[in-house]
């Protein structure tokens, strides 16, 4: 025990990392790896199953569980951002520095390509038996929407861009609401579950490392130019979201209560000048 536990001192000496932010990516590559893992695990069971084994409520929910999962296993290093939307809306309202966000970026798409990488590899030989080995990206057998999103044939870009923009907004306004430590702030410890309990309500996927992935893996470019090169709207159409929904939240909410809470700072400290003032008045009358 007493050799083993040494060892391990060892390892852990070696292997450390003294960079915060290096830790930081590397947490949000594991957790966002997590997410996708079990929530693209999800969608190759309901899609290779030819809808058997699950249906689009286990995928929501597998996708609500797999981000607190992944909250709760870095969410005390990096935040638990699992997704550059919210590390954008953070560093818009100021709350991380802009620098994070290209690692945050880079390490999150790792971290999504990782974890479509460990799916297809858990499913390769069911994906290679559904429809006798095709790899499609749209259609009716299509398997690249595990890994992917892809429009309905009814969608144009526009409607599309504004569903996922509106989607994002609404997610950044609960994310912001939950983590409001002015606006009835979450018990610690609960953050995790109740922005799973968020993702669940909304659906949430990482689309550019899983889609990089699918393209590398068999699918080919066509993930790319698929739907009139739909892959700009869930990559681009996010991040407008997240300024919608920041704009939302601090407009009807955030202003006015980060404002009560200046507000009643600056009245305590006034209270607390003035009880000073007299309690030095007092002392002075006294020695006189």
């Amino acid at each position: 025990m007493g050799k083993q536990k040494e060892l391990l001192d060892k390892l852990a000496r070696m292997f450390q990392i003294k960079n915060l932010l290096v830790r930081q990516a590397l947490a949000e590559c594991l957790g966002t790896l997590i997410l996708v893992m079990f929530g693209c695990g999800a969608v190759a069971q309901l899609v290779l199953s030819e809808g058997s084994h699950g249906m689009f409520l286990t995928v929501n929910f597998a996708f609500g569980f797999a981000a607190m999962l992944g909250i709760l296993v870095c969410g005390q290093v990096s935040g638990g951002h699992l997704n550059p939307a919210v590390t954008f809306s953070l560093c818009i309202l100021g709350r991380e520095p802009w620098k994070k966000f290209p690692v945050y970026f880079l390490f999150q798409t790792l971290g999504a390509f990782l974890g479509s990488g460990i799916i297809f590899g858990m499913y390769f030989d069911a994906l290679w038996e559904f429809r006798k080995g095709s790899l499609i990206v749209v259609g009716e057998n299509a398997t690249a929407g595990i890994f992917a999103t892809y429009p309905s044939t009814h969608l144009s870009l526009i409607n599309g861009f504004f569903d996922q923009m509106i989607g994002t907004a609404a997610l950044i306004v609960c994310i912001l609401a939950i983590v409001d430590p002015y606006n009835n702030p979450i018990p610690r410890g609960l953050e995790a579950f109740t922005v799973g309990f968020v993702v669940l309500v909304i659906g949430l996927s990482m689309d550019l490392g899983p889609r990089i992935f699918t393209a590398l893996a068999g699918w080919g470019s066509e993930v790319f130019t698929a739907g009139d090169y739909w892959f700009f709207v869930p990559i681009f159409a996010p991040f407008f979201g997240s300024v919608v929904g920041v704009l939302v939240y601090q407009l009807m909410v955030g202003f006015h209560v980060e404002g009560e809470a200046r507000d009643k700072a600056v009245a305590a400290s006034r209270e607390e000048k003035e009880r000073l003032k007299l309690s030095s008045m007092t002392e002075k009358n006294e020695m006189a």
